[in-house]
């Protein structure tokens, strides 16, 4: 469910036309609806009512501040991968103890400023990275909330570059090795044991994989249990994906999750923490974007946007789907033609689409990316010299501009020229 809809054959972000922020902020644009955003939080935390949890909402997503704002509002968490995504869960006022810290490569400076700054627990991925964080603490005279993820070996059925629970990716420690590492831990002083993490990918759309990851949560929270650890956390992680596809079958309801999740772990008395961000924040944004030219090709027409891949880089690096559609309404039955719509940028990997089937379109009119709420906005750089894309939020019937478009002079202000050139 999202809150972008034609009224009167004009596509709005709830009640506001599309064409006029269009005219206020230029394109290329990313929109945010407040409503969207809103409802995720709420049917996820619905779907694991009556079980004590808390939803980290996973930045990596999307870190805009108003956004981060609203979430924190609501009573969500933050699942961090960054010391700038600390600073900027607590910017947006969320206290450290609603803040998990995630991420393989955390550097001693990351983790003595979620120490100090407070932190409700670090999800420690290797044994150096525990070691290290043990060293920290007892340094700062104080004890760190860990729990170890643990790589439970499940094929995620996702995307190869955002799978992360086979045993042949990155992340995590391989479960058969989980008690010994947690005796290590609770040997060091610096450690606080509260809990186990998993996360075995993202945009999945099964549940099966969950339930086989979780089982096997359940069955290693039994053994630590037996060996003296206090497991009283479980975090689960995130990774359920969303309908990039409209005309396609959707992926599980949150819902279903949370039965997947009281079946395998919700017999154990812990507390249950999961980490979405794409479910939340993928159908809560798109990307507007202005056609500059249809150009006619050698058996092919091209669209050429005025958005690109450094706006939206989904599509190259993933070879990523996004619905486009115009946001003046086409009409019912009228005629469709394949394009492939293009971006400006010198590289033929520029392109959001081959051969996809549109209405008639020309210079001028505006078209829609939709489910681009979620690593699109936070993924996006300023390559060719292209000004970082701005953000918008909406709420009912107002707008507000929450990341500006730079001006080329703050470009080019934050390079210097030694002295010695020239």
């Amino acid at each position: 469910m999202d809150h972008f809809n034609y009224r009167n054959g004009i596509l709005h972000a709830e009640d506001v036309p599309l064409p006029e922020i269009a005219a206020e902020v230029g394109t290329p644009v990313y929109v945010y609806s407040a409503a969207t955003l809103t409802r995720h939080y709420e049917v996820f935390s619905e779907a694991l009512a009556g079980m004590p949890h808390l939803i980290c909402f996973a930045m990596k997503a999307n870190s805009n501040l108003a956004v981060l704002k609203l979430m924190g509002s609501l009573g969500a968490g933050m699942d961090v991968v960054s010391g700038g995504e600390y600073r900027r869960a607590k910017a947006a006022g969320v206290p450290g103890e609603r803040i998990v810290f995630s991420g393989v490569g955390k550097t001693r400076e990351e983790m003595a400023l979620a120490l100090e700054g407070g932190i409700r627990q670090f999800n420690v991925e290797s044994e150096p990275e525990l070691l290290a964080l043990d060293e920290v603490a007892r340094g700062l005279g104080l004890r760190a909330p860990i729990a170890i993820r643990v790589n439970p070996d499940v094929d995620a059925k996702t995307h190869a570059k955002i799978a992360t629970g086979k045993s042949e990716n990155k992340f995590g420690i391989p479960i058969a090795r989980a008690r010994d590492v947690y005796a290590e831990a609770a040997a060091l002083k610096g450690i606080e044991v509260v809990g186990i993490d998993v996360h075995i990918g993202s945009q999945l759309t099964e549940l099966e994989p969950f339930e086989r990851a979780f089982s096997k949560v359940a069955e290693l929270t039994l053994a630590l249990r037996a060996d003296g650890h206090d497991i009283r956390r479980l975090d689960l992680g995130g990774g359920l994906g969303i309908p990039y596809r409209r005309a396609n079958t959707a992926p599980p309801l949150p819902f279903d999750y949370g039965e997947v999740v009281r079946r395998t772990v919700g017999h154990l008395g812990c507390e249950i923490e999961i980490e979405p961000g794409r479910l939340i924040a993928g159908n809560a944004g798109i990307l507007l974007s202005r056609v500059l030219y249809l150009k006619k090709g050698e058996g092919r027409d091209f669209l050429i946007l005025d958005g690109a891949m450094n706006d939206l880089v989904r599509p190259a690096m993933y070879e990523a789907w996004h619905d486009i559609v115009p946001v003046i309404e086409p009409a019912a039955g009228g005629p469709l033609a394949p394009v492939d719509v293009v971006g400006p940028v010198c590289e033929t990997g520029d392109t959001f689409a081959r051969a996809r089937d549109l209405p008639p379109l020309g210079p001028g009119d505006l078209l829609a990316f939709r489910s681009a709420g979620a690593y699109g906005a936070v993924m996006a750089s300023e390559y060719n010299s292209r000004p970082l894309v701005p953000e918008v939020l909406v709420s009912g019937d107002q707008f507000a501009v929450v990341r500006a478009r730079p001006s080329f002079e703050e470009m080019l202000g934050r390079d210097t020229i030694p002295e010695w050139i020239g």
